[in-house]
């Protein structure tokens, strides 16, 4: 059951957004929407790490930009492959920059970011194939990454969570080995089913109109029950373990926790935490709230369990 009250920082934060006004985001249109992300996203800083690089991996269509966060020390380090948040719409690797150096810091691993092709220039399944692509060009150079072939995981918040989802299950098909997956509030009904759509869905930073945007300009006229696009409907026996992180008053809240049930149900082994009085976009706020250093560091320290066993 949902929390009777936002946790007070947050609630100041969403207070100066209502104060600001403004249109919605499919007023805006892609362009000005990625443009207002990143000036928000300027704001927050994550750590120093040893080394950053901007690199490349190849895709189907064309190079598929990457950041590498490698933590100081010697190597070789686990890796784990992040998808950023923004609806399929909005994000890149400037947004992501601070979750991505919270991650290799605190875990530490080496964190390859990847900033796969955008809606609605480019449709599904333009971000899933970019997302596989690029954690198959990671495990490739993992000598020249500095990292652990053995030793990978893939996360992402949001439209990357439901991007990490899908490409844990077909690194499952395809028969490559993942140690974890980390799904922060992920998108895993693109058919929207769930209750917390609608009594979360005004008034806590993502909307349930937002969402509705996000996923028509992904999917096009594709159909949202697809396992491939809604891991929700998938057969996700046999995955890797997941830590699933959910917030008390996010729209996604209920097809996190249902995606958890599931892999729950199919024998996979699951650690779902809910944070009651957070939002949507809460596990990037480290500035804003206490609350996303502790979810942080909860991420880091399943990952490095993950990481361990085994070893």
């Amino acid at each position: 059951m949902t929390s009777t009250t936002v946790d007070p920082d947050i609630q100041t934060l969403l207070d100066a957004l209502a104060a600001m006004g403004g249109p919605s985001l499919a007023e805006m249109g892609p362009e000005t929407a990625r443009a207002m992300y990143k000036a928000m996203s300027a704001t927050a800083t994550g750590p120093e790490v040893g080394q950053v690089e901007d690199r490349s991996a190849p895709g189907a269509a064309g190079d598929i930009p990457v950041r590498v966060y490698r933590p100081a020390g010697d190597g070789p380090f686990a890796l784990l492959v992040w998808y950023h948040g923004g609806g399929f719409v909005i994000g890149d690797l400037d947004t992501a920059d601070s979750t991505a150096r919270e991650l290799a810091a605190r875990t530490p691993c080496v964190v390859v970011s990847v900033d796969y092709r955008l809606a609605p220039e480019h449709r599904y399944p333009a971000a899933a194939d970019d997302a596989w692509s690029a954690l198959r060009w990671a495990i490739d150079h993992a000598a020249e990454l500095g990292v652990d072939p053995d030793r990978v995981a893939v996360g992402g918040d949001s439209a990357g969570g439901n991007l990490a989802a899908v490409t844990a299950i077909r690194a499952r098909d395809e028969e490559v080995a993942l140690r974890h997956q980390l799904l922060v509030y992920p998108v895993t009904d693109l058919a929207a089913t769930f209750p917390s759509r609608v009594t979360n869905g005004e008034g806590y930073f993502l909307t349930k109109d937002s969402m509705e945007w996000f996923e028509s300009s992904y999917l096009g006229d594709h159909e949202p029950h697809d396992p491939e696009v809604s891991p929700l409907y998938a057969d996700v026996s046999r995955l890797a373990p997941a830590h699933v992180i959910t917030a008390g008053f996010d729209p996604l809240r209920d097809e996190g926790e249902a995606y958890a049930a599931s892999l729950r149900t199919a024998g996979v082994e699951v650690l779902d935490d809910r944070y009651p009085t957070m939002i949507h976009g809460f596990f990037g706020m480290t500035t804003t709230t206490k609350v996303a250093g502790e979810a942080l560091d909860r991420a880091a320290e399943q990952l490095r369990l993950a990481f361990e066993a085994g070893a």
